[in-house]
């Protein structure tokens, strides 16, 4: 989780995290919306390889770069279970806010 965390850190690599998501695509269409240099974004795909979030293979003369969905699934699992977890404690904590109210207004009720 780390590695998956630690490579969307960045904005390029979300970017291309995006564009894969319709479909793979060859290096080259995924460096040209990009104002750096092909050495540079390279390296962005070389940090995306290495989190597990996609995957190159090379067809002839194109290295062509896929998304793997079992990052995802398994970080949209985590963030699913921090909600859960996270909605309770602010339900309770609603409710015990609930409840020291009326338990104020009762004591302004007897006064």
């Amino acid at each position: 989780m780390d590695t998956f965390f630690g490579a969307l850190s960045d904005p390029t690599r979300r970017a291309v995290i995006e564009a894969l998501v319709t479909g793979p695509r060859p290096v080259g269409e995924l460096h040209a919306p990009h104002d750096i240099a092909l050495p540079t974004f390279l390296k962005h795909l070389k940090v995306l390889e290495a989190s597990g979030l996609v995957r190159s293979e090379k067809k002839g003369r194109v290295r062509i770069v896929h998304i793997e969905a079992a990052p995802l699934a398994e970080a949209e699992a985590w963030l699913h279970r921090q909600r859960r977890l996270w909605e309770g404690r602010l339900d309770r904590l609603g409710a015990l806010a609930e409840q020291l109210e009326r338990e104020h207004k009762s004591d302004g009720d007897r006064r």
